[in-house]
């Protein structure tokens, strides 16, 4: 039975998705020695044994004892392989020839079950790892650390950021069906980037806790289909657990691979979206009151999403939350439409590396007269960019002009569905919306966190009910 199998059966024995990390600082251990670190290891194991779906021991820490280090780690990884599979953190990579010697160190010798890898070197550094067939490597992607930036975001000739090319390497290396990917937690749009790509293989997405990540959002954009195929590494918050058995427990609940990301949270939104969600309204993108619509109807809410530029932390939080959703969608260009959506495809394009294009509103009379504006190819695929959804009328006016200039639109994307007609319309015309929010989820949410008036929560209420008649 290969790494990844057993990985999948013990996720399911256990109901779990948690690494325990083993991670022995000396103010953890409370000595700086060996043996300290070996007994403190121990405890952690014994007290998350019925929580963890796999350990991670950090090989560093362990190395800087030297010898009686290198011995500490065996008998750790030993301890911890009786009752889950053992990911030795290690980042090795180096020349064929050096990385059969360390192959052989880590899998004959410490006997861990999987190794994390630098793929710096290329695909032959990995082959002396990847040829024991019952073993695995987590190849180094998109990692957790702030200056994962300075390398791993810089776009290749196509746009696309250099760790998706990884990716792309990745799954071709993965012959032998061995071959996992280390994707930080603290960037779920970069996970989710990664699982289109690779929609397969198991990612280890360490950076919850203490490095900002989001234990929800990173399991919700990492996951597969099955609930499985993302691991999430935790060790400092377990580290400094009154009760380590007791949090690893409460991980456990929140990491269970059947569990639907947001059930149980009193918001009723995932937290980032949930946040993102609260932002509308201290913004003022979102009010309540009595305003007069282009269409001559009063209504009680209005959304103003060209606010959006005021406010540079608020709009990437926008276009992290677009770029999760359209993760797994075919396109090769934004298309935004204007206005309200020009800044919001402009934050989109420059986070996930695709370029921008426009449909004009009016085409001048002067100049090159385009009615969209922009670099494209005929035939290409453009993916429709705008703020709300409401009839679906604008959509139909963007989309005429991108069909007419031979572009294909199969899907449009907008940050709130006002529920007014759109994805039916839409629909019956073979494209498909996909919306951030409804309205009616942005409702319940507001209600909950008391960021709404009893009134204007039943007057919007009752102009939604009568909008879908």
């Amino acid at each position: 039975m290969g790494f990844f199998e057993r990985l999948e059966a013990r996720a399911r024995a256990t109901d779990s998705l948690l690494c325990v990390g083993l991670d022995p600082h000396v103010e953890f251990i409370g000595e700086d020695n060996a043996e300290a670190a070996q007994a403190w290891c121990l405890r952690m194991i014994e007290a998350t044994s019925d929580s963890a779906c796999a350990y991670k021991p950090n090989a560093a820490f362990f190395e800087t004892w030297g010898a009686s280090g290198w011995l500490a780690l065996r008998e750790v990884i030993a301890a911890a392989r009786r009752h889950a599979p053992v990911v030795l953190d290690a980042k090795r990579g180096d020349i064929a020839s050096s990385s059969a010697a360390y192959a052989r160190a880590i899998f004959a010798v410490l006997k861990a079950d999987a190794v994390t890898v630098s793929p710096y070197l290329g695909g032959d550094s990995l082959e002396p790892f990847l040829a024991e067939k019952d073993k695995a490597v987590f190849v180094l992607c998109k990692t957790s650390n702030p200056g994962s930036e300075d390398l791993q975001d810089l776009r290749m000739a196509g746009g696309d950021p250099l760790y998706l090319e990884v990716a792309r390497r990745a799954a071709a290396w993965n012959i032998a069906g061995n071959v996992g990917l280390v994707v930080g937690a603290t960037d779920p749009a970069a996970l989710a980037a990664v699982r289109a790509i690779a929609p397969d293989v198991w990612i280890l997405a360490p950076g919850v806790g203490e490095q900002g990540g989001d234990l929800e959002a990173a399991v919700r954009a990492g996951r597969r289909g099955d609930g499985l195929g993302v691991l999430v590494p935790v060790s400092r918050s377990l580290a400094r657990a009154t009760d380590p058995g007791a949090e690893a427990r409460r991980l456990r609940e929140s990491l269970r691979p059947g569990r639907q990301m947001g059930e149980g949270t009193p918001q009723g939104l995932p937290p980032d979206r949930a946040r993102l969600a609260d932002r509308l309204i201290e913004s003022n993108c979102v009010r309540f009151g009595d305003f007069l619509l282009k269409s001559g109807l009063r209504s009680p809410i209005y959304i103003d999403l060209r606010r959006l530029g005021s406010f540079p932390d608020l709009l990437d939080m926008v276009a992290r939350a677009y770029a999760l959703l359209i993760a797994r969608l075919p396109f090769d260009r934004l298309a935004a439409i204007p206005y309200a959506a020009l800044p919001i495809g402009t934050a989109l394009c420059l986070r996930i590396g695709r370029p921008l294009i426009y449909p004009r509103l009016d085409i001048k009379e002067y100049g090159t007269r385009s009615a969209v504006e922009g670099d494209y190819r005929f035939g290409e695929t453009a993916l429709l960019v705008d703020d709300l959804a409401t009839t679906g009328s604008s959509k139909f006016e963007a989309i005429e002009r991108l069909r007419a200039v031979g572009l294909l639109v199969h899907d449009v994307v907008v940050l709130i569905d006002r529920q007014s007609g759109a994805t039916a319309a839409l629909a019956e015309s073979g494209i498909r919306l996909h919306a951030v929010f409804t309205l009616s989820a942005l409702l319940d949410h507001w209600e909950q966190r008391g960021l709404i008036l009893a009134e204007h929560l039943e007057r919007t209420r009752a102009f939604l009910a009568q909008a879908g008649d």
